[in-house]
């Protein structure tokens, strides 16, 4: 049987069958305002107001993703739902609707799955009201996997691209830096046992330290607020500062100047660690920095085909790589 940091338990989804889950969680996901037509039919109506809409895809698995002994279902529906409405704010759209499909063993607890309702509910009324779940799908898988789809609205603008970046534009970021990624560093060196397998009773302790690990609040209003200040380029801060703005210079064909007094104490943890969700944007010179943003750096030439400076030196551009980065051995 699946068990999670909340530990619930009750009725399966084997024995409920699929009907009787999915009446209850509908009830408990939030509805969008720009929904025609949602959950009930092989498909929702969702309006696209000026003809268009922006798309995004993202999977959570447990494993590389996530540990279900550290997280709480509704942490699973909350971060699920940052990520994406993240993705979305990155183009400069305002979120308009979330499409869910999960898989889970057949032996799990309807009561988890009502838990990532929930997250989902008060996820996205927290980062993006007016946003809802309009329809998904759900399995059976031997892996907890989370899929969703995000669909935005420009609003009439064009969307803000990673390609847009110029010489001379200021760099700024909105949100955290390093956070996520120093809660994932202390889950996995204060809340495993002796065997180093996650332990929940230690993570939860652990929980005013890691919150922003498990159930990150990205800044997603501040994606319309940046496009609408004029910003050249921006880009979700998933995978880490350094490598998700290489991503920007290497589109742009420019180089990125980070100024390190800029990124907080941890340097490196801020330029490499992921899982943030900040918004990462540049702005034309001049330009009065809207929402959250803050100043990090500049846009220069290129210099020694690096795309990533540090203080006028070239940097690493690493960070998180789901190929590269998960280690099966540790949980």
């Amino acid at each position: 049987m699946v068990t999670t940091a909340e530990e619930p338990a009750g009725e399966t989804l084997g024995e409920l069958g699929e009907g009787a889950v999915l009446a209850r969680i509908v009830t408990r996901l939030p509805r969008s305002r720009w929904q025609a037509l949602g959950p009930g039919d092989d498909s929702a109506v969702v309006a696209a107001p000026d003809g268009r809409f922006v798309v995004t895809t993202d999977l959570m698995v447990h494993g590389p993703d996530f540990r279900l002994a550290w997280s709480s279902p509704h942490d699973l529906g909350w971060k699920a739902s940052a990520s994406n409405l993240s993705d979305v704010a990155a183009m400069g759209a305002v979120p308009t609707a979330l499409v869910v499909a999960i898989a889970v063993p057949a032996s799990t607890p309807v009561s988890v799955l009502e838990g990532v309702a929930d997250g989902f509910r008060d996820g996205v009324d927290s980062l993006a009201p007016g946003c809802g779940v309009v329809g998904g799908d759900l399995s059976v898988s031997e892996v907890f996997t989370i899929a969703v789809t995000a669909f935005g609205d420009l609003e009439g603008r064009e969307p803000v691209l990673r390609s847009g970046a110029r010489v001379g534009d200021l760099v700024a970021v909105s949100g955290v830096l390093g956070e996520a990624a120093r809660g994932l560093r202390l889950l996995f060196t204060e809340a495993v046992d002796g065997q180093g397998a996650p332990d929940a009773a230690l993570a939860a302790a652990l929980r005013p330290r890691t919150a922003r690990q498990l159930a990150p609040t990205p800044p997603i209003a501040d994606g319309r607020l940046a496009a609408l200040a004029g910003a050249t380029s921006m880009i979700d801060l998933s995978d880490g500062l350094a490598i998700d703005a290489a991503r920007v210079a290497r589109a742009s064909g420019v180089t990125i100047d980070f100024d390190s007094s800029a990124l907080g104490p941890d340097v490196e943890l801020a330029l490499g660690g992921g899982e943030d969700h900040s918004l990462l944007a540049t702005f034309p010179p001049g330009v009065e920095l809207p929402g959250g943003f803050r100043a990090v750096g500049a846009v220069r030439s290129v210099l020694d085909d690096a795309a990533i400076l540090l203080d006028g030196t070239p940097h690493d551009a690493s960070g998180w790589d789901p190929y590269r980065g998960w280690d099966r051995g540790r949980g």
